[in-house]
């Protein structure tokens, strides 16, 4: 069983409440949504879909690069929080892109 949006439900779960469960939408969040993804991009993190690593640096970089165009296009726009998350986030995704 599926909702209007196409989520696979589980037995009992209706979608309110998995909309409930899931976190606000916003800047940061949307960042660690493409944060996650590179780690499973560099087969850091379990694929969700597959359940295994695997690695596609082609795609690693790019999310990376992503990331980098979008502290370049928001600067001055971003908290202090929000700025300083990012300005973490590539660097560390960088330096896991180097060792792999």
């Amino acid at each position: 069983m599926s909702d209007e949006k196409g989520f696979v439900l589980k037995e009992n779960e209706s979608a309110e409440t998995r909309q409930d469960m899931m976190p606000g939408i916003g800047f940061s969040t949307f960042i660690m949504s493409l944060n996650s993804s590179v780690l499973v991009s560099l087969g850091i993190m379990d694929d969700p879909v597959t359940g295994q690593k695997s690695k596609d640096l082609v795609m690693g970089k790019q999310t990376i690069d992503v990331l980098s165009m979008l502290q370049e296009k928001t600067r001055g726009n971003l908290t202090s929080e929000e700025d300083s998350l990012l300005k973490h986030l590539l660097y560390e995704l960088r330096m896991l892109y180097v060792k792999q």
